[in-house]
């Protein structure tokens, strides 16, 4: 089988507006957390949020175009920009062919969908904007990727709630390896900071008032953030012959389903993804240094989470160290794994692992080493992310240096 690196990245989200932004907020320890500033705020009982701040819509795009991007696609296309910049790829002929596209969300248009709905049901309006369904569809992000940059290979959009950027990483991964393609821009992006949106998940009870604080006996919920990660993977080979920088490898994927509840999560599930990402990596537990926790701050996630960790890695799950960079950047929903993805190339480039910020006092249930509220310098070789969906969904993508 084909081997696999990532030779770009690119996001926005609520650390900063590119990659150096974003790795140097996390080794910082910076918390983009902060009063939701969205419509109707004051009919909310959860009014915070990991919003990109200081964003312009006018400012990267025209009339034109903010009639068709919602919000999503728009931060998925100037992530997507950044990433394509720095891998120096271009595509036409036989690239362009055997290049595509699979990108994560799980809300896709869904300010696009709020706002019309306001438009027809609170405002009387009987008529609607004739892109609202392009606009609004999940598939949007990655077709108009596709179009901007003479995609014509395989794409397509996962949609598997807080797991959708890691599956669609993982079908990028498996599509370069089979050698159905030389390259795949891949990640996910999600905007779902409006007030249908967060008003839904206040009806779940999972959010917390006031911070994030994954691992810690006082945590209270989950915060949603919103933003996108897209990363350029690629045929190894083909990067080498072209004297691509090479980030990281991705070198191993596996994904589970618990089958058993749409909302509480499963050890075993979890557990299985973990083990099958490491077997396919052919990475023994010992040679993973670190972990990029699902780590939602929710009670009945953390503590699952750290005993499928436990499980799986045995008398090692003492020696990792395992951080939630959700405490920093919110919870991205599907587009939660392509940011934190970068907690783990920088911890195999620059050998500074992201902490878990807000952490107050350990939990009996969550003891594993959290990297509690400051960032720490370690040799690390190759690192797992993490995702966990409702609907028990579980995909887990290893990593190693490049």
């Amino acid at each position: 089988m084909k081997r696999v690196v990532i030779t770009g990245a690119g996001t926005i989200n609520a650390l900063g507006h590119d990659v150096p932004t974003t790795l140097q907020a996390m080794q910082d320890g910076v918390c983009g957390i902060g009063p939701l500033d969205i419509r109707d705020v004051d009919r909310l009982s959860v009014k915070i949020g990991g919003q990109v701040t200081g964003y312009d819509e006018a400012a990267h795009f025209n009339r034109q175009q903010i009639s068709l991007y919602d919000r999503f696609t728009q931060f998925t296309l100037l992530a997507a920009k950044q990433a394509i910049d720095a891998a120096g790829l271009s595509f036409s002929g036989d690239l362009a062919d055997r290049s595509g596209v699979v990108l994560g969300t799980s809300g896709g248009g869904l300010n696009t969908q709020d706002e019309n709905y306001r438009a027809v049901y609170e405002e009387g309006k009987n008529r609607v904007h004739p892109f609202i369904v392009p606009k609004l569809m999940n598939n949007a992000a990655a077709s108009h990727v596709s179009m901007q940059y003479n995609l014509r290979g395989p794409s397509f959009t996962v949609a598997t709630a807080c797991a959708s950027s890691n599956h669609a990483m993982g079908q990028a991964f498996a599509l370069i390896r089979s050698g159905m393609a030389d390259v795949m821009v891949t990640g996910g992006s999600e905007s779902m900071l409006c007030f249908g949106g967060v008003k839904a998940w206040e009806g779940l009870r999972v959010m917390s008032k006031d911070a994030c604080r994954p691992f810690s006996a006082t945590r209270n919920g989950m915060v949603q953030g919103e933003g996108a990660g897209v990363f350029v993977f690629e045929e190894r080979d083909h990067a080498l012959k072209r004297g691509a920088e090479i980030l990281a490898e991705v070198a191993g994927f596996a994904m589970s389903s618990d089958a058993s509840d749409i909302v509480m999560p499963s050890k075993q599930g979890a557990a299985r993804a973990i083990a099958g990402a490491l077997k396919d990596a052919r990475l023994a537990p010992s040679d993973v240094g670190y972990i990029n926790a699902h780590g939602t701050g929710t009670a009945a996630n953390d503590k699952t989470e750290c005993a499928a960790v436990a499980d799986v890695f045995g008398a090692h799950a003492d020696r990792l160290m395992m951080s939630s960079t959700k405490s920093m950047h919110g919870h991205l929903i599907g587009g939660t794994g392509a940011v934190e993805l970068l907690a783990c190339i920088m911890a195999l480039r620059d050998g500074i692992v992201a902490p878990t910020i807000g952490y107050e006092e350990p939990d009996p249930e969550c003891a594993l080493d959290v990297v509690p509220n400051t960032a720490r310098e370690a040799t690390v070789t190759a690192t797992l992310s993490n995702a966990f969906a409702f609907g028990g969904l579980n995909a887990v993508i290893a990593l190693t240096a490049a």
